[in-house]
């Protein structure tokens, strides 16, 4: 059975209804370039803003390719400001700042990236279930085994981006690529039910969604058995997926499933 868990004591949670502004002076910190996690790095591009996340290294290594992809993403993509935000891989801090980031930055689209170290292609994933269960303890030490994301939310929540369209647009760009049916049960699903249960708990019109990207080729190094992939390639497949999801409202009918 499932076990409510024990809100963390390392800030307050983010009320459904009261916004969260993201403080000056990190504002601040970000447009001079800082990277520590739950920071906003702005852009000065005009337009609607698209707010794309990446996760800080865990699990003991030392880089994490979510986050180097959110770096060296454009400043606008389909005429639509990127705003960055470095996400801390820890239980309920994760959802924390990126609920900030969402009330701050006021974004149209939530784009969240994250690493599935073992996977060959980008997993654009279609569902983020109510369940917390790690292998391992996140980067503050928490383990939580069989628990809930949110104690009064539902089993499970679909992405509201084209899942479909934007894989079809990585392929389209030369980048290996699928529609996912398993976020895990880690911080990255977490993070994926997380901030669509506050958008839909908030009344918030933002459509949000989750993509994993593989090992990075130098994450690899000492892995020669595990399938990578380059940053610049990985860019370069996230790039297409976000302008994908600016294009299509609705998404594209065609089979993505899996028999296994």
């Amino acid at each position: 059975m499932l076990r409510r868990r024990k809100r963390a004591s390392r800030g307050p949670k983010p009320s459904a209804g009261a916004p969260a502004q993201v403080p000056r002076a990190t504002r601040r910190r970000a447009r001079e370039g800082a990277a520590v996690p739950g920071e906003l790095r702005v852009s000065q591009a005009a337009g609607g803003v698209i707010l794309v996340t990446g996760f800080e290294p865990f699990g003991g290594e030392k880089t994490n390719p979510s986050w180097e992809v959110c770096r060296q993403l454009p400043d606008e993509i389909a005429g639509m400001r990127i705003e960055r935000l470095r996400v801390p891989c820890e239980f309920r801090r994760a959802i924390e700042v990126a609920a900030e980031a969402i009330e701050g930055a006021h974004p149209s689209l939530v784009v969240c990236l994250g690493q599935a170290g073992g996977r060959a292609r980008i997993g654009v994933e279609r569902v983020a279930i109510n369940v917390d269960d790690a292998r391992i303890p996140d980067n503050a030490g928490a383990q939580p085994v069989d628990e809930l994301v949110a104690a009064n939310g539902p089993p499970a929540y679909f992405a509201t981006l084209p899942v479909k369209a934007m894989a079809a647009a990585i392929r389209a760009a030369g980048v290996p690529a699928e529609v996912s049916n398993t976020a895990g049960t880690f911080v990255c699903n977490h993070l994926m039910y997380g901030v669509l249960h506050y958008l839909a708990a908030s009344g918030n019109r933002a459509r949000a969604g989750f993509i994993h990207v593989p090992f990075s080729e130098e994450q690899a190094i000492d892995k020669p058995s595990a399938p990578a992939m380059s940053v610049a390639t990985m860019v370069k497949g996230i790039a297409a997926a976000i302008a994908a999801a600016c294009e299509h409202r609705h998404d594209i009918r065609v089979a993505e499933g899996a028999l296994d």
